[in-house]
């Protein structure tokens, strides 16, 4: 029996085993969707029209809301007499949903960030019966403030297009609708008063918006164009469209008290706290200002704001806003936090009676020490019971519902975070993911409403995303190597088994971290300013990924033309070589501790000089990989060359110093073929040169005067003004055949 045939009994029964339940807080009852059944529908057709192009043709897709009565999603699918599936949902996302699952579990396909692979069998397979998929989870949330920055920041239409398709292909159906809103921000500051420079002086630069609009920041990167604005409200509109036309529930932005300057100037008496300043920034772009929410011109302008939101882009009432990221509030008094929290909801219910504030919880454990019980409990309940959605954003590796009585009755949402920054490398929580929103679920009293995928930055780890997302159509935990097992034959099309024993090598290896303090911050030495104390530690055991790139690598000649596989091979290559940089990394700091001299020069001569360019090689031979993509997309937006140099500076400042003198230095690391060559490999490089210089000269390497000589090689990377290619350039295959056969001895070695 083939493999496919063997699976469609098991889905069956996997599927058809899940029980609805009813929604615990009625007063979330009016999130629901406003497009039509006709056009929830339509949408879905033209998303197969543009997925499967003519095969769209062999689905038949309806939309019927009274599939649920209980507000719960559901899609049914069934096989007609000439091999045509029928499938009804009761969204538009619903019957997506339930076709890609049809389409991964029957016709093994796959639909990625990375590529897509969608070889279908003719005719498709018939299904015994009825399929009905369906979900105990209200709302299935996704994106993070942050990923407007890290990652979408630069998009246009087709790439938003496309994610929206994801989104509805893997179930999301509350996502964060954040662009654009800097022009109704700068409408609203001028009908208050504020000239132009003011409202220039705020915004920060467009790379670094996501921290402005939390408070964090402000005038770094800027100012933002007025092209800027069109750009993105013109953006925005067919975001919002688009979503609304799937059955999802957009989450526009709402007032959190962050103003600017030039507010007192106008109301001098109005009572305002500055904060900060923020994470390692000078109070000149950090120290925002807080206006009170107590203070009627909270009041004020966070409803003239929000009425402005609602005219541009209509409502689904649901708002999120983030009054204290990553900021102490100026008091821990309870009666304080309450009241801090009931303003700001007033501020939501004077435009929209029917207004639910989604709020992300981030705060509770970024700031723990003040965020104790009373405080948190205090926080929540200044807004009605169910008025509030918080997003418990780090539940697979810090869950806040377990230690706050299940946010003291405030309906939450289960997020995995998985990613800080947009980091490259290979990462994942399997088993804490697998596990833990059916924990939540049975939580005692547990006020769970649905699951979330809250990375700050996508378009890695495909396999963390497709996972997080399919669990909230299950009724228990799957079957993990399994699960890898399944995952390698669809995105591949192909059951060979060396590429499926690859997978669940690294989903018991890499993909499996168990240790809370890891964090997924990418630690590696690789892209970390070079020390003699870097941190060297990894979560997993790197035989297994050894093991897994030997098996990729045999695979490798068959399967070349899948982009996916390309894609993988040049993913589990690159953290090969990472993890080996580390050990050409322990030898050099060895070599110096004990003054010798050749052994550091051969150490660095082979990572500065063989290693870094080979990993530069490769990863410039994948479209994926590519820091030419991000810069082009950047400068893309601009109407003339100095906007196109302002863009280009923020998009390389972001991925590397993260401010004007390194305060959040490579946070946002991605191991990209340009910046491997131009920046890591060069640091590195000075590293070496600095080190043999030291001993040589028989003097001690100091660590802050090297820091103001890398300092010049990072900030001459953001202004090198250099063109990057944006194709792939090199056969892939070659390259990691030639890395293979020269470092996997190399790798052993090191176990």
């Amino acid at each position: 029996m083939s493999p496919r045939s063997s699976r469609v009994p098991v889905l069956v029964v996997v599927f058809c085993v899940f029980v609805t339940v009813s929604c615990k807080f009625p007063t979330l009852d009016h999130l629901k969707p406003t497009a039509s059944d006709k056009a929830q529908g339509r949408a879905a057709v033209e998303l197969l029209k543009r997925l499967l192009g003519t095969r769209s043709t062999e689905f038949i897709v309806s939309v019927n809301r009274s599939l649920s009565n209980d507000s719960l999603d559901v899609c049914e699918l069934r096989s007609t007499r000439n091999n045509k599936v029928v499938a009804t949902g009761s969204t538009g996302v619903a019957v997506v949903t339930g076709i890609y699952n049809y389409l991964k579990y029957f016709c093994n396909c796959h639909v990625s960030w990375s590529g897509d692979q969608l070889d279908m069998p003719r005719p498709l397979p018939r299904l015994t019966g009825v399929l009905r998929i369906d979900t105990q989870h209200r709302f299935r949330y996704y994106q993070n403030v942050c990923t407007f920055s890290y990652s979408s920041v630069w998009w246009d239409w087709p790439r938003w297009e496309r994610e929206i398709d994801w989104m509805a292909l893997n179930g999301i159906n509350l996502p964060l609708a954040f662009t654009g809103q800097e022009a109704v921000w700068q409408e609203v500051y001028r009908a208050l008063g504020l000239n132009q420079s003011e409202i220039e002086e705020f915004f920060s630069g467009a790379a670094f918006l996501a921290w402005n609009r939390m408070g964090n920041l402000f005038r770094f990167g800027g100012p933002l164009p007025q092209s800027w604005h069109v750009n993105q409200l013109d953006l925005q509109f067919k975001i919002l469209e688009r979503m609304r036309s799937f059955g999802m529930i957009p989450v526009l932005p709402a007032f959190s008290g962050n103003i600017p300057a030039g507010i007192l100037r106008l109301h001098p008496g109005a009572n305002v706290t500055r904060l900060g300043p923020w994470s390692h920034f000078n109070c000149s772009y950090s120290c925002s200002y807080l206006l009170d929410p107590r203070d009627p011109l909270f009041l004020r302008i966070g409803s003239l704001f929000l009425s402005q939101v609602v005219k541009q882009f209509g409502t689904d009432h649901i708002y999120n806003t983030d009054t204290f990221n990553e900021m102490s509030p100026p008091s821990s008094d309870p009666a304080y936090l309450s009241a801090v929290s009931r303003s700001v909801f007033a501020s939501m219910t004077a435009v929209d009676p029917e207004a639910i504030w989604l709020m992300q919880g981030w705060l509770f454990f970024s700031d723990a020490a003040f965020w104790q019980p009373a405080q948190i409990q205090a926080l929540l309940r200044g807004v009605p019971l169910g008025r509030m959605i918080v997003l418990d954003l780090f539940a697979e590796t810090e869950p806040i519902f377990s230690s706050t009585e299940s946010f003291y009755g405030q309906p939450f949402i289960w997020c995995m975070l998985h990613n800080f920054g947009g980091n490259s490398g290979l990462f994942g929580t399997v088993e804490s993911i697998n596990s833990g929103p059916f924990k939540a679920l049975r939580f005692p009293n547990s006020s769970l409403v649905g699951l979330g995928v809250a990375p700050e930055g996508i378009e890695q780890n495909p396999a963390m995303y497709e996972l997080m997302s399919e669990l909230a159509w299950r009724r228990r935990p799957v079957n993990l190597s399994k699960w890898a097992s399944l995952y390698a034959i669809r995105r591949y099309g192909s059951t060979q088994e060396g590429p499926v024993a690859a997978w669940r090598l690294l989903f018991a290896s890499v993909y499996n971290c168990t240790l809370p303090h890891y964090r997924n911050h990418n630690r590696s030495p690789l892209v970390r300013r070079p020390s003699l104390r870097m941190n060297t530690d990894v979560w997993y055991e790197p035989a297994a990924l050894f093991k897994a790139w030997k098996l990729m690598m045999e695979a490798a000649p068959s399967l070349m033309s899948k982009e996916t596989f390309r894609y993988d091979l040049v993913d589990v290559t690159r953290q090969v070589l990472q993890v080996l940089t580390t050990s050409f990394y322990r030898e050099i700091a060895a070599a110096f501790r004990n003054h010798k001299l050749p052994e550091l020069l051969t150490a660095g001569g082979v990572l500065v000089h063989d290693l870094l360019p080979e990993l530069e090689r490769l990863l410039s031979s994948d479209r994926n990989f590519l820091l030419g993509t991000w810069l082009e997309r950047a400068r893309s937006l601009a109407l003339d060359e100095a906007e196109a140099q302002l863009y280009d500076r923020n998009a390389r400042n972001q991925l590397t110093l993260w401010g004007p003198g390194g305060e959040i230095l490579d946070y946002a690391s991605k191991e990209w073929g340009g910046l491997m060559e131009d920046y890591y490999a060069r640091r590195w490089g000075l590293f070496v040169r600095t080190l043999v210089e030291c001993l040589d000269g028989g003097r001690p390497f100091k660590q802050d005067a090297f820091n103001q000589a890398v300092f010049q090689v990072e900030t001459g990377f953001i202004h090198n003004g250099r063109k990057y290619p944006t194709e792939p350039q090199g056969d892939t295959y070659e390259i990691a055949r030639r890395i293979f056969l020269k470092y996997y001895p190399q790798a052993l070695k090191t176990l």
